[in-house]
Parts: C-alpha cells; sequence; structure tokens
C-alpha cells in the first residue's frame, strides 16, 4: 500500500488502532487484517469500469456519437463544405439532442436513487445484510453493463442505451452506499482517513489502468490491438463486455474475505414510508444540537453532485462539443486521472495546513472559473478543452477529499456514523440535478456546450451555501 498504507503491527498482517464514538460497537485495540483494507479496496478498483469506462469516457461518448444520429443527417453534414451551414446546424441540434436525452435518462436514474436510497440503506444494517446487498446490487451492474454490447450503433438502438446506462447507475449508486458503510468494517479511527484515501486512490488507478487497455486493445487505429471490426460500434460493445468482467473480477475478493456485519437490534425496523420519517427525525434532531453541520450537508450535497457532473459529461462534451475523437476522449480521461489523483494527495497537506473550508472554497472557485473559461472559448475546439479540461479535473478530487474531512471536523462527538450516513443520503437526494439542468440548458441553448453553464450553476450554489458554514477548528 506504499508509503500512505495504514501501520502493521509488528509479527502480524494487521492494522492496529484504538476505538473511538465513530467505532462504538468496536473493541478497544481493534485488529484489522491488511487483506481486508485491501479487498474492501478492491472493489473501488473494479468500480472505475462503470464510473471511468461506462458513464463517463467511453460508453456515454459512443451513445451521444454520429452513429445514432439520423444517416441522413450524417451524409448532408460531410457533403457540405466547411464547418458551418446548415446541415451542420442540423447535425449540431441532433448531438445536442442525444446529449439531453441520455441526461435525461441519468437525472431520472438520480430520482429513484433518492427515493430508495434511505429505505435500502436502512434495512441493510439493521438486518445484518451489508455485504449480501453489496454483492447483489453490484451483480446487477454486471449484467446490465454486459447487455450494453447489445446497443448497435444505430438510432434505433440509442434509448436502450440510456435504459442500461440509468439502470446501471440506480443499482452502482445503492452498491456504493453499502461499500461506503463497509469502511466502519476495514478501519479504526487512526486509520480511517488512509484507508478512505487508498480506497479512492485505488479507484483512480483501476480507471488509469482499465483505460490504457481499452485504448490500445480495442480503440485506437482500427480497433485497436486486437483489431475488433468498428462497424457499428462493435469494438466500443467489447469494451462493455470486457467493463463488465472487470467489476465482476475485482468485486469478488470484498464478498470473500471481509466478514459480514451482525445484525443490528438498535435498528428500527419500520415500513418503506415510516423509514422516511425516521430520516426527518433524525435531520431535526441534529439541526438543533449541531445546525451547522446540517447546513453544511446541504451546501456539499449540492457541490458534490456539480463535482460528478463535471466527469459525467466531459466525455460527451469533448466529443459533441470540442471535436475528440474517441480514442482521444479516452487519453484526456487518462491524463484526467493523473491530475485529479495527484492533486488530491497534495490537497491533504493544504487541507492540513489551512483548513478543508479554504479548500473547497478555493477548489469551487477554481471549478467555476475553469468552466466558464470552456463555455466562452468553446469555439477554439479541442486545445481550449485540453487546458480547461484539466484545470476542472485538478480540482475536483482536492474538493471532494476536503469535504468529506470538513464533516468529520464538525461532526458532533458520538454522532459520526448518524452523520456520515446523512452525507450519503443527501448527496444522492440531489443526485438528479446536475444531469438535468444539464439537459434543460442543451434543450434552452439549442446546442451541446450551453450544458456548462448548467454544472457551473450548481457549482455556484453550493458555493454561496457553504460561505456562511462556519469553518471547523483545526487541531493545534
Amino acid at each position: 500500500m506504499a508509503t500512505d498504507s495504514p501501520g502493521r503491527a509488528a509479527g502480524d498482517d494487521a492494522l492496529v488502532t484504538t476505538a473511538s464514538p465513530l467505532f462504538a460497537d468496536s473493541d478497544t485495540d481493534r485488529r484489522i487484517p491488511a487483506r481486508w483494507v485491501v479487498s474492501w479496496a478492491l472493489w473501488d478498483w473494479g468500480g472505475a469500469a462503470f464510473n471511468a469506462v461506462i458513464t463517463t469516457f467511453v460508453f456515454t461518448v459512443y451513445l451521444t456519437s454520429s452513429l445514432f444520429v439520423d444517416p441522413a443527417i450524417v451524409s448532408a453534414k460531410n457533403a457540405e463544405s466547411g464547418t458551418s451551414g446548415p446541415a451542420h446546424t442540423a447535425y449540431d441540434a441532433a448531438v445536442a439532442v442525444l446529449s439531453s436525452g441520455l441526461a435525461w435518462g441519468v437525472g431520472i436514474a438520480g430520482i429513484i436513487v433518492a427515493l430508495i436510497a434511505p429505505v435500502l440503506g436502512q434495512r441493510t444494517d439493521g438486518s445484518g445484510r451489508r455485504k449480501l446487498w453489496l454483492g447483489v446490487n453490484t451483480g446487477v451492474v454486471v449484467v446490465v453493463t454486459a447487455l450494453m454490447f447489445f446497443v448497435v450503433g444505430e438510432p434505433a438502438y440509442f434509448l436502450l442505451g440510456v435504459a442500461l446506462v440509468a439502470i446501471g447507475t440506480v443499482f452502482y449508486e445503492i452498491a456504493t452506499v453499502n461499500y461506503n458503510a463497509m469502511l466502519v468494517q476495514v478501519s479504526t479511527p487512526k486509520t480511517v482517513g488512509r484507508v478512505s484515501g487508498f480506497g479512492w486512490g485505488a479507484g483512480y488507478l483501476g480507471g488509469i489502468v482499465l483505460l490504457l487497455i481499452v485504448y490500445f486493445g480495442m480503440v485506437t487505429g482500427d480497433g485497436g490491438l486486437l483489431h475488433v471490426p468498428t462497424e457499428a460500434g462493435l469494438n466500443i460493445r467489447f469494451v462493455a463486455l470486457v467493463a463488465a468482467l472487470w467489476t465482476l473480477v475485482f468485486s469478488l475478493p470484498v464478498l470473500f474475505v471481509v466478514p459480514e456485519i451482525p445484525p443490528n437490534a438498535r435498528t428500527p425496523r419500520v415500513g418503506f414510508f415510516a423509514s422516511y420519517a425516521v430520516l426527518v427525525r433524525d435531520i431535526g434532531r441534529l439541526w438543533k444540537e449541531s445546525r451547522n453541520t446540517v447546513l453544511f450537508l446541504i451546501a456539499s450535497a449540492l457541490f458534490r453532485d456539480g463535482l460528478v457532473g463535471v466527469f459525467t459529461f466531459g466525455g460527451i462534451l469533448a466529443q459533441g462539443t470540442f471535436g475528440f475523437t474517441g480514442g482521444q476522449v479516452i487519453i484526456f480521461a487518462i491524463a484526467a486521472n493523473v491530475v485529479a489523483g495527484v492533486s488530491t494527495l497534495l490537497s491533504g497537506r493544504l487541507d492540513d495546513r489551512f483548513g478543508p473550508k479554504a479548500v473547497i472554497v478555493t477548489s469551487l472557485v477554481g471549478l467555476i472559473v475553469a468552466g466558464l473559461a470552456v463555455f466562452f472559448t468553446h469555439d477554439l475546439g479541442a486545445a481550449a478543452f485540453w487546458v480547461g479540461g484539466l484545470v476542472l479535473c485538478l480540482f475536483v478530487g482536492p474538493a471532494q477529499s476536503a469535504s468529506r474531512t470538513f464533516l468529520a471536523r464538525v461532526t458532533p462527538a458520538g454522532r459520526e456514523g448518524e452523520v456520515f450516513g446523512l452525507y450519503a443520503t443527501t448527496g444522492r437526494a440531489v443526485s438528479f440535478l446536475a444531469p438535468t439542468l444539464f439537459a434543460l440548458f442543451v434543450a434552452v441553448g439549442g446546442a451541446q456546450y450551453w450544458g456548462i453553464l448548467a454544472i457551473v450553476l450548481v457549482l455556484a450554489i453550493g458555493l454561496a451555501l457553504l460561505l456562511p458554514v462556519r469553518a471547523p477548528r483545526r487541531a493545534s
């Protein structure tokens, strides 16, 4: 686990720390085998297949490509000289419709997640079947990803592709709730930050490795080194199969190695609608005891949705607005993951020195400025997106990492588990906002690049709500 891996006990393959309120049910000097940590992090490594390949840089880019535009419109565009004219306008409008349709699909998936995540999370914690449901939800993601092979590169298959992406998003998000909850099982107070960062880093690294495999194996040139035929998007459809296999293989270790949690008798077993009453009651109690924490939960829910939007629509914009080829999008994706990963690691020192709020505010301002720059320079082509896009990625990771640190520092003692559960729930509750606004802005503006303003707007609202929140005191 390199230099940031949690410390090992002498003569034992274990991580040794002590208990705290976040781990109130844990024994003092609880030992966590290192294989649990590695197995847990491998799920994030495997999850990069759906995050980086399916929803960000490959399959969704494929869905919004010319293959799904009416062939007559494509032929007219190709026949028209220059880069402007009626045929090009019609083609741009068709691509905008594809982007809008995909955004609506992802937005609907976010609404579904917001409706069911609190209930499913509560039932999982109470029943002691967290790992079981992690396996079930991940299994559905694997199946849905594999079914994307049947999305032929023709307009008639576009809705099938959007439906599969939306279904996969719902089950991936629910699986992520189960996965994040397992952090307490594989870490202790002294190692929770490092273990969490290790998993996060594994996700970035897994994305880089898989994108390299996909690019050189099936995308670059004429179907990559494997010479997979490119007709009707066959090479990209094979990428979906590889992504499904990747997810399956790397999700198995956590299911076999990390023990299941025992049932929690203290968690009330209530019905579907009653679960929301419990959630509202918990938020009301927290509002009375620590209003600053609730205000941060609200602000972070919004700006975190904007951060997700940067990656979700980055590849789509690169191809549809800035003229990237599918291979160039993947090269950009690799660079983006490297930049985001490195900046996230380095931001930890700034967090310790200046505090998490300073890091978040600086990152959000940087994201807003870079997003506006990309919007106003969209006519300059690929060079503008390379610069602006990588600057955006530079700030995404630090904002995400410092957000978690901020919450840890403002949470009332003994309420950590509850508050981090609300952190996950509030994030899911607005996960439809960025994609829905993206679709709306594209529809109103009539061109794909207008969606950039939607993401900037969500980030700006999150920043505005964050500014009044009191910064947590740093340890001296």
